[in-house]
């Protein structure tokens, strides 16, 4: 068995001492998980490229490289960078524990006034921090950083799948990279606009906060008249969010807090609300027909009363529901279903409750002025039902 001494590239210092085995892609990998690098090619002392696992021999001491060109350990860097006055030396920065090999003229020029260029124009003019390796100590987190790193390299945003925008934005801001934050804001309003039920569930269901007034306009409107349909956005905390116009047709919204959000023009049609918290709702003009609104409150302990004035809630189930004060205004709530509903004080002039079954239902101080009633169902009243509450 044949051992072998493996050191970063330009380093030697903290070797690994490994056995040779397999194939050289074995070594590699070996290589990755000592040294903590991403292992691409291995030279010898004189700068030789190992292409074949027979060519090492037992003792070789080998430097291990990411796909940067071999720098002998021995070379005085500082010594070169001086005579050429050029900044193109090779430099490792450790980032929240993971390594990358870059070149000083990456890190300074693109983006000369950011904070990495003013950490690496000038060596040891920050006085930044190194590990025992040598590597440049960053606490930041190295799957944001990357793409950074990237866009200094090539000028193009690129970010892998399952990698957060909004981290990637953060870590743009803290470096001060002023280009790829213009980049990275336009690709985000792509994405909310493709992708809206998913941004949505990123920011609610992994507690992010909204993004900011000053880059993306107000946040109230950020979902307004976009398409969440057949999105399941069931028991999330969805207070104050503003849907307006948006089509929520076939949505899951069961036991999702609602309050005071603003649902005016919004497509529900066919949605599931059932045990909703819609307290302060603004529906105002929105289509809910066919939609299911069992067991939801409307009614706000504060006062504040849900509008649903102007509505399309043909056909819709609303059974037992507490809608105390709820304005009904020339809604639309043909053949719906209320039975045991609370809707004391509640408006419905102007309302069209043909074939509706209001049936249990409590009515007292209602207002039905100018309703339609044809064919309503007025059974097991919780209260009577006066001709005041129904004349024109």
């Amino acid at each position: 068995m044949r051992r072998v001494t493996l050191f970063v590239n330009g380093s030697a210092r903290n070797g690994k001492v490994v056995a040779v085995y397999g194939t050289l892609s074995d070594l590699l990998s070996v290589a990755s998980n000592k040294l903590g690098i991403k292992a691409t090619s291995v030279y010898n002392g004189k700068g030789g490229l190992i292409d074949d696992i027979a060519l090492i021999r037992d003792d070789d001491v080998l430097f291990v490289c990411e796909g940067e060109p071999f720098i002998d350990p021995q070379t005085d860097g500082r010594a070169q960078e001086e005579l050429t006055g050029s900044h193109t030396d090779w430099l490792t920065l450790n980032v929240g524990g993971r390594y990358f090999t870059t070149t000083r003229s990456t890190l300074v020029n693109k983006e000369p006034d950011s904070m990495l260029a003013h950490m690496f124009k000038d060596k040891d003019a920050w006085g930044n921090k190194q590990d025992p390796r040598g590597a440049f100590l960053i606490d930041r987190s190295p799957e944001y950083f990357e793409p950074i790193l990237n866009y200094l390299r090539h000028g193009q945003l690129i970010v892998n799948d399952g990698i957060n925008l909004l981290g990637v934005l953060e870590e743009a801001r803290f470096f001060g990279i002023d280009s790829l934050i213009e980049h990275l804001e336009i690709a985000i309003k792509i994405y909310i606009h493709n992708h809206p039920a998913v941004f949505l569930l990123i920011l609610l269901c992994l507690n992010l906060p909204l993004p900011s007034c000053d880059h993306f306009g107000a946040v109230h409107c950020l979902f307004q008249g976009l398409n969440f349909s057949g999105a399941d956005l069931s028991r999330l905390d969805l207070r104050y969010i503003n849907f307006k116009m948006a089509n929520l047709s076939r949505c899951n919204l069961a036991h999702a807090n609602l309050c005071c959000a603003n649902l005016e023009r919004a497509d529900l049609s066919g949605s599931v609300l059932d045990c909703a918290n819609l307290q302060g709702v603004k529906m105002l003009c929105s289509n809910a027909e066919g939609a299911s609104l069992k067991g939801c409150n409307f009614e706000d302990p504060s006062g504040l009363k849900a509008n649903l004035e102007g509505a399309n809630l043909k056909g819709v189930d609303m059974e037992g529901s507490q809608m105390t004060g709820i304005n009904l205004r020339v809604a639309t709530l043909k053949n719906a279903k209320l039975k045991n509903c609370n809707l004391r004080g509640a408006t419905l002039a102007g309302t069209d409750l043909e074939n509706c079954d209001l049936s249990g239902c409590d009515l007292q101080e209602a207002n039905l002025r100018g309703s339609n009633v044809k064919g309503a169902i007025f059974e097991e009243m919780l209260t009577p039902l006066h001709m005041s509450q129904s004349v024109r």
